[in-house]
């Protein structure tokens, strides 16, 4: 919820206290070693596109990927159990996504290492209304000539953009071009805006369709939606606390944990050091500091140049996992043109609280009846940030 930039401000008032030193116990792991050189040294193939994967985004960074190595050429994906996200994802939607994000980041890597990797979804079935035991994905390997496709180039230059974008417009052939690399795998893509914001209507076969706005009424509209999504789900208990839950303050709990919501800074430091910054308190929206924290994510909500979304034709599972495909893929293509993104989905959550929002952001994107609306992301130019931590290869695999 809270980045190192909004502690900073909300601490700079406090009285000047040289930066803390201190960091994480030597014995404690790297959180961010996994994006250094992944695959580096892995004969087997199937090892280094894992160590690829593992890089992809996903919701509050749960890392939620299980997988068992089978035989010599085949590997099995699951879901971790305990890494969902009961309160603002009741129905696994969003987990499912990040498990597509990851099955593409696999695919890429695999055809960079001249390997085709045959993909079966949901062997046993597809599981609802949540997830459970039954595999995601079943997948062998095969040694062939491919085509590396150079968004896999992007793996380990993409980021998820929590800062403050530049106050500059976007092209709608920047985004146009980002939209037709996510969706080219399934068909030519149906994508862009039409001039006063609405979706285009010509018809095409593609199962999904990425569209934009940067028209003044329509990014008003949705510029409110992020922030009143993003402040409800402050304000409904189970699902905020859910987030604090998974807040790692400082380098020792990040290099601990190696996932969730990073905190990390000399200021950061020296809050949790002074019990100015606790768990307690970022779950107290009564503490001046946690209000101020929410309060700040505002400008970022009402000044994005442009938001974009990412529509489908149904609501599968099977679906999910290839929207969530084609979202990383739109993520890579982005970070190649020098976009930052940053998914702002609270108001496409399924829980009670949310739905009149969920309706808005229908309206406001054009989303039919059978359709669902699977992301929505501010874009922009943004600052050069660092990648998030990951657990590592190992964490993955079950014996």
């Amino acid at each position: 919820m809270l980045s190192r930039r909004h502690v900073l401000s909300l601490l700079a008032a406090a009285p000047f206290t040289p930066a803390l030193t201190a960091c994480a116990p030597g014995d404690l792991p790297d959180p961010i070693a996994a994006w250094r050189d992944p695959g580096a040294g892995e004969a087997d193939p199937r090892r280094y596109a894992l160590a690829h994967a593992i890089l992809a985004p996903n919701p509050h960074n749960r890392q939620p990927w299980l997988v068992d190595l089978i035989g010599e050429n085949e590997l099995v994906l699951s879901a971790d159990l305990e890494r969902l996200l009961p309160a603002t994802d009741p129905l696994d939607r969003q987990i499912v996504l990040g498990c597509g994000a990851f099955l593409e980041l696999f695919d890429l890597a695999c055809r960079a290492n001249n390997r085709r990797a045959e993909i079966t979804l949901w062997p046993e079935g597809e599981p609802q209304p949540r997830l459970d035991q039954r595999p995601i994905a079943h997948i062998r390997l095969f040694e062939e000539p491919t085509r590396k496709d150079d968004l896999f180039d992007q793996i380990l230059n993409r980021r998820t953009n929590r800062e403050a974008f530049e106050d500059r417009a976007i092209a709608d052939e920047t985004m146009s071009e980002a939209a037709r690399q996510a969706l080219w795998p399934w068909a030519p893509p149906d994508v862009g805006a039409t001039a006063d914001g609405s979706p285009s209507t010509t018809p095409a076969p593609s199962p999904f369709r990425i569209e934009w706005t940067r028209t003044p009424d329509a990014l008003a509209a949705l510029r409110t939606l992020a922030w009143n999504g993003f402040d409800r789900e402050c304000r409904t208990p189970a699902a905020y606390q859910e987030s604090v839950d998974l807040m790692r303050v400082g380098r020792a709990e990040i290099a601990r944990n190696r996932d969730g919501i990073a905190l990390e800074g000399p200021m950061i430091e020296f809050a949790k050091a002074t019990g100015l910054l606790t768990r307690e308190s970022l779950a107290d929206l009564d503490n001046r500091f946690t209000r101020d924290g929410i309060e700040a994510w505002r400008p970022l909500a009402e000044s994005a140049p442009t938001y974009a979304w990412l529509i489908s034709r149904d609501n599968t599972r099977a679906t999910q996992i290839e929207a969530g495909r084609a979202y990383a893929r739109f993520n890579l293509a982005a970070t190649a043109a020098g976009l930052a993104m940053h998914p702002w989905s609270q108001a496409l959550q399924e829980y009670p609280e949310i739905a009149d929002l969920y309706a808005e952001a229908r309206r406001l994107t054009g989303t039919q009846d059978g359709e669902t609306l699977q992301m929505l992301v501010r874009a922009g130019y943004g600052p050069t940030i660092g990648p998030a931590p990951r657990r590592g290869l190992r964490e993955h695999l079950r014996a």
